[in-house]
């Protein structure tokens, strides 16, 4: 069982693609982020509204690996926590690898189910024009990676601050790796 720490929360009660950092969030059980635009039952990202929105919110809370902002500075991108419109920000875990299905508890309470891959759109290179190609990559046999951060679902609700320790409980075998959602 691996951990990491929570360096940043973020949230927005209005559609930006940034989010202002925060001293602290809650995280609302079945819901999202209190306060947060993307919080709820059913989806609230604009796209899939307009596919279906009775769809499932399997996006309530966005989490991003401090350690992508160091590789896309390497690529002469400065990228801040928030400014990708993620909730936590963490460092010390490979977000990327993880299960679907694993269980993150950040904090003394919050517990939020991993659901999938966020997958990046065009809004990151309106953000940092080129930016996109950084988070949005191929690997050796083609496939497109996604390094954009992860999406969860929240469990069990309650506060989250930087300085938080982040626990992962990983899925009972075999293992599904992540998916975009």
């Amino acid at each position: 069982m691996s951990s990491g720490t929570v360096t940043t929360v973020s949230s927005n009660g209005t559609y930006s693609f940034t989010k202002p950092n925060r001293e602290g969030i809650t995280l609302l059980a079945g819901l999202g982020v209190e306060g947060d635009v993307h919080a709820g039952v059913t989806v609230k990202h604009r796209s899939r509204v307009a596919q279906d929105p009775t769809q499932p919110n399997l996006r309530q809370v966005h989490l991003i690996h401090a350690e992508l902002f160091e590789d896309v500075a390497g690529a002469g991108f400065e990228v801040a926590p928030g400014d990708l419109g993620e909730n936590v920000t963490t460092r010390g875990i490979d977000l990327l690898g993880l299960p679907t299905g694993t269980r993150l508890h950040l904090g003394a309470e919050a517990v939020v189910e991993v659901t999938g891959l966020r997958n990046p759109c065009a809004q990151i290179d309106n953000f940092q024009h080129g930016l996109l190609k950084q988070v949005l990559g191929r690997d050796e046999n083609g496939e497109i990676v996604r390094k954009a951060g992860i999406m969860a679902v929240v469990l069990t609700g309650g506060q989250v601050r930087p300085g938080d320790p982040i626990r992962v409980e990983l899925p009972e075998g075999p293992h599904r790796p992540l998916e975009k959602v």
